[in-house]
């Protein structure tokens, strides 16, 4: 009976809770209140309204709704990298056995291990670093970039930037080399019309920024595998700023363009300029280079299947590529054989006479054709490099260029033989003066050396003063030597005391003979061992 009353009467008060909702829904009621004194919507459901059971609630709430996680100590911030806190002189106790730090012990240690630590140098205390306690919020802990510091990012510009200049100085020092190698080769700087030399002879920038992309963009392609294939890398070869092929010429009866192989045989732009189109269709690759000796060599193989030999260029490419080397040589042969048959029973009518060598040498297979202004309509001539100087520039009304003419160590100009810089031309005439003037003087110079005068008893006196040795009939004036000999006395005193020599100092460059024989007897000799007594 108990359970039954117990039962009936939570029965009725679930009833009476029902209606109590029902009254407060129609406004016949006055809405509940939770903890903190505020109403709670009627029309929210109980599951909403009702806390959960291990909140313990006495009443119904909305407040387990709400952010209840909000604390005042989460936070977004991040650690301060490197930061010191105090650094002690001396070694203190509790700190770090290796570098003196009380933030660590010696097996948390970050530094070197030392030889002896500070705890017995009492030396090279590390500082204490910062220690921070914090809890991140749901952001901070899932956020990948916190305490990413942005400004770093600029070393690694700069880094890149300096190994791009460091391999454009060192590709530029390495065409240089190549010019100076080929200078010296060739004796002088000339002008190779070879295809070979034309890449070496130009130092591109914009060719040097794209060799460092050899990669290209690459696209990975799935083949052979269970879910459509194995995974390759194919280069893209077109670059993003060109423009796509099948956007040249956008008429329908045009090249047809292929979109599965992105492949266009004919040419799109037929009528446009050769000069000026940079595609021409699939097929200006494919008759040109390699690409013609490898159809050459497919051809070869399929007729020679035919003829009975057992020959596949996809199963053996080296014993066909080697087949086809030999006939080639065995038809070059026979060839040769055909004809020195052919000139030995018939004669050679071209070898009679000697064609010239302006014909030899102006002869080339390469076809140029021009409009009547001169502008280039099929074909390309191949340009010259030329220098960032003028060239070929006349002035002064010579006929030949400054630099084109060498002689005794000075340059000149080959048209009148002049050495002088900037000077009028002279033509032959000049040439014919200067080589007289030149004959005059050689002239001179012999007829001098023949007539050459016997240097007199007077000079040769005088140089007899100047030199080492004093001949022996060398006469003196007496009165002219005790005069020299004061004077000298006087030269050594203004020698030996600062102080009395003058502030204006006079010079005299006539020596006589009498003054040099004064200098030699008032000579010190540094080798007479009596030289100490002579003052």
């Amino acid at each position: 009976m108990a359970t039954a009353s117990v039962a009936f009467k939570s029965r009725e008060d679930h009833r009476k809770q029902i209606e109590l909702e029902e009254a407060r829904k129609a406004g016949l009621a006055p809405a509940e209140v939770d903890e903190d004194g505020k109403e709670i919507n009627p029309h929210i459901p109980q599951y909403m309204s009702s806390a959960p059971w291990y909140l313990n609630a006495e009443r119904p709430s909305l407040k387990h709704q709400r952010k209840w996680k909000s604390d005042p100590n989460y936070t977004k911030s991040w650690y301060d990298r490197g930061a010191k806190i105090y650094q002690a002189d001396k070694y203190r106790k509790g700190a770090c056995e290796n570098c003196g730090s009380m933030t660590h012990d010696a097996k948390a240690c970050m530094e070197r291990p030392r030889k002896v630590g500070a705890k017995w140098t009492n030396k090279h205390i590390a500082p204490d670093e910062k220690i921070e306690t914090f809890e991140l919020d749901y952001d901070g802990k899932r956020d990948r970039w916190n305490g990413y510091d942005a400004s770093t990012y600029a070393y690694v510009i700069e880094r890149y930037e300096a190994r791009d200049e460091a391999r454009r100085k060192y590709l530029k020092d390495q065409q240089l080399k190549k010019l100076e190698k080929n200078n010296n080769q060739n004796g002088e700087a000339e002008v190779s019309d070879e295809d070979d030399d034309e890449d070496d002879l130009r130092v591109d920038e914009a060719k040097v920024d794209e060799s460092k992309q050899m990669d290209f963009a690459k696209v990975e392609k799935r083949v052979r595998t269970t879910g459509g294939g194995s995974t390759g890398t194919v280069r893209n070869l077109r670059i993003r700023e060109d423009t796509a092929k099948y956007l040249l010429n956008l008429d329908v009866n045009s090249a047809h363009y292929d979109p599965k192989t992105r492949s266009m045989r004919e040419d799109p732009l037929p009528d446009a300029d050769p000069n000026e189109k940079f595609y021409g269709g699939d097929n200006q690759h494919r008759n040109s280079g390699e690409a013609l000796e490898f159809k050459q060599l497919n051809i070869h193989a399929w007729e020679a299947f035919d003829k009975g030999q057992d020959i596949h260029m996809q199963a053996a490419p080296s014993q066909a590529e080697l087949l086809y080397k030999n006939y080639k040589v065995i038809k070059e042969k026979l060839k040769s054989q055909t004809k020195d048959t052919i000139l030995e029973k018939y004669g050679n009518a071209a070898t009679e006479e000697d064609i010239s060598m302006e014909l030899l040498l102006g002869q080339s297979e390469r076809e140029v054709e021009y409009d009547r202004a001169g502008r280039i309509i099929k074909g390309q001539e191949k340009a010259l490099p030329r220098s960032k100087y003028e060239e070929d520039v006349f002035i002064n009304n010579h006929t030949s260029v400054w630099g084109s003419w060498w002689m005794d160590h000075q340059w000149g100009y080959k048209c009148c033989k002049q050495t002088i810089r900037n000077s009028y031309c002279t033509g032959a005439a000049g040439i014919e003066a200067a080589e007289a003037a030149t004959d005059l003087m050689k002239a001179n110079i012999a007829r001098k050396e023949a007539t050459e005068e016997i240097p007199s008893p007077v000079e040769e006196k005088r140089l007899a003063t100047w030199g080492t040795e004093v001949p022996d009939d060398l006469v003196l004036d007496e009165k002219l030597l005790a005069e020299a000999l004061k004077k000298e006395d006087g030269r050594k005193r203004e020698e030996r005391d600062e102080r009395k020599r003058k502030y204006n100092v006079r010079w005299n460059d006539e020596v006589t003979i009498e003054d040099m024989e004064a200098y030699r007897m008032k000579k010190v000799h540094h080798d007479d061992p009596m030289k100490d007594f002579l003052h």
